[in-house]
């Protein structure tokens, strides 16, 4: 044997990645793991033995540019006692900071904002550096084919990114650059490969997703209701969902594939972020309560057994009690399934961020009395799921022995004793009982 032959095989390098916020930097941690994985990197969960260390930022939440120089210090002394240990920040944060990252936290080795992740090997490869450009070419195009290893029942899949909305108080048109949508062939292309790797439901990501309007085959634009029904035709997928839309672009298109199509998931994600037109308008979202709720009307009348949730920013700057109100008002006449609540927190470089804010201690109770409202809500919508059947597709085993847990056609989470059952079986559920944000069930006979 020669003594080429007889050498072991380099060992792989690590490399960990600590996500922050939405579903879509989910997808882009697994898309530049990837990329990373062209480059001998394999993923570890141990931060301490890891090669390479990238944190995977999100702009969205409150104080989010602390919070990555706080896990930026924390790095201090691994990297310390390993100086090759290689540490690379990417997302929006990454985006909105650029240099700064550096400036301030020496340690850090490269940036890369969320438009130019598909540079990422090369970047490692000549040492690190910043990349915040927003590139011509799709980023899709040049990264590698998702990795075989994918075994997940259900996947997120990127059709669009960007916005053009620029709402007053929202980064993303600036960290995530002007609305983008993918090809129709990318994307039934990926669709098609992640079924062929055991995918059963996917989840269509974008920051305005229902905005999609990419090109078709035959060289014509296509709207996302087509789309939807493009992708149910893939043989093997038998879920769809998508996240995060806008009102203003739930054409008649997409209500009537929420009619027409069974594989459309009867759960819908439409953040409103008010109830109040004059905070609405002050917010720069183009739609008035009105507007809002003869959409919903007509989404309910197109799929009558439909899980509505929301967003709702509370203490936007100059928001009144009245404002207030009027935001409990449709609230109630809407009744969600479940919704998100925050308080407004200012991001520099939006319209809002100069503007005087609400007192905090007025701000965090209108906050518990809107989380109260929307928490009773909630409860009552998961009691009226006792007794019914419903799809629930199985995607890790349980706590308990015999146990697995999936999510509902309706995105809750269900435990259920199924002692013979797999990861990825879909099957149906009667619902037994309602915990604070979870079902439990049992196989239907």
């Amino acid at each position: 044997m020669s003594d080429q032959a007889s050498k072991p095989a380099p060992a792989a390098k690590k490399l960990f990645i600590k996500t922050y916020g939405c579903q879509m930097n989910v997808y882009d941690s697994q898309r530049m793991a990837e990329a990373m994985g062209s480059e001998g990197y394999v993923l570890t969960e141990n931060q301490a033995e890891a090669d390479m260390v990238l944190l995977n930022t999100c702009h969205i939440r409150e104080k989010a540019a602390e919070k990555l120089y706080s896990d930026l210090g924390r790095l201090k002394p691994l990297k310390a006692e390993r100086p090759d240990l290689k540490i690379g920040v990417a997302g929006c944060v990454a985006q909105a900071e650029g240099a700064e990252i550096q400036r301030r936290m020496p340690l850090v080795d490269l940036v890369v904002g969320p438009q130019a992740y598909h540079r990422l090997p090369a970047m490692v490869r000549a040492g690190g550096g910043v990349d915040t450009e927003f590139p011509a070419e799709d980023k899709f195009e040049h990264l590698p084919k998702p990795a075989a290893t994918r075994r997940a029942p259900a996947a997120f899949l990127t059709v669009q990114e960007g916005c053009d909305k620029f709402c007053a108080f929202c980064v993303v048109p600036y960290t995530r650059g002007a609305e983008v949508s993918r090809p129709v062939s990318r994307i039934l292309a990926e669709a098609r490969d992640l079924v062929s790797r055991g995918v059963r439901e996917i989840t269509l990501l974008g920051q305005n997703v229902n905005g999609w309007h990419g090109e078709g085959p035959e060289g014509r634009e296509w709207g996302f209701g087509r789309l939807i029904r493009a992708i149910a035709e893939i043989d093997g997928m038998d879920r769809i969902r998508y996240t995060t839309s806008h009102p203003n672009d739930m054409a008649d298109d997409l209500i009537a594939a929420h009619r027409d199509e069974p594989k459309l998931m009867p759960y819908l994600h439409l953040p409103v972020q008010s109830g109040s037109d004059r905070i609405l308008k002050a917010m720069n979202r183009r739609h008035t309560v009105d507007q809002y709720l003869r959409l919903i009307e007509r989404i309910r009348t197109a799929r009558p057994d439909i899980m509505l949730t929301s967003d709702f920013i509370v203490g936007f700057p100059g928001e009144s009690e009245k404002d207030h109100s009027d935001t409990l008002f449709l609230v109630r006449e809407v009744n969600f399934g479940t919704a998100f609540s925050f308080k407004y927190s200012p991001r520099p470089g939006t319209p809002a961020y100069e503007r005087p804010e609400v007192e905090s201690t007025v701000a965090d109770a209108r906050l518990q009395e809107l989380q109260a409202l929307l928490t009773s809500q909630q409860k009552a919508a998961q009691e009226s799921m006792v007794g019914r059947e419903m799809g629930v597709l199985f995607e890790k085993p349980g706590r308990n022995p015999g146990q697995m847990v999936g999510k509902s056609d309706y995105l809750h989470a269900v435990f259920v004793e199924a002692p013979q059952a797999k990861v990825g079986d879909l099957v149906r559920v009667r619902i037994t009982h309602s915990a604070a944000n979870s079902l439990a069930g049992v196989l239907a006979a």
